[in-house]
């Protein structure tokens, strides 16, 4: 699958690794590089959803359309395919997503770490 970023800034981040480690640390940006990988290598967004890695879920309110992959505990890689919908025949023409960046959006507050 192709990864595209929402932004030119999340972009920067994730095509230069050792700059996401300075910005974030070693080990989030490690298993940010892990997941990105795990996407890239699954054919469709469907395929990916059924290995379960990440424990990729839809997200609701602000994050409508988008899917969370967990990090750690309560940070999440924010994924949105990059087809006009959800159900499972269209995610499985989904051949790409589109990376927002990286959130903490756990209990009231929504730091962004990598916007």
């Amino acid at each position: 699958m192709k990864l595209k970023y929402e932004k030119p800034a999340v972009e920067k981040y994730f095509s230069n690794f050792d700059l996401m480690r300075r910005k974030i640390g070693k080990n989030l940006a490690r298993s940010i590089k892990k997941r990105c990988n795990q996407l890239e290598a699954a054919p469709n967004f469907y395929v990916y959803l059924s290995t379960r890695l990440g424990n990729p879920h839809p997200l609701y309110g602000n994050f409508k359309g988008c899917y969370g992959v967990s990090i750690t505990g309560n940070i999440r890689l924010i994924v949105k395919p990059d087809v006009g919908g959800v159900d499972p025949a269209t995610l499985m023409k989904c051949d790409s997503v589109i990376i927002k960046g990286v959130v903490d959006y756990h209990g009231k507050k929504q730091e962004w770490l990598i916007p």
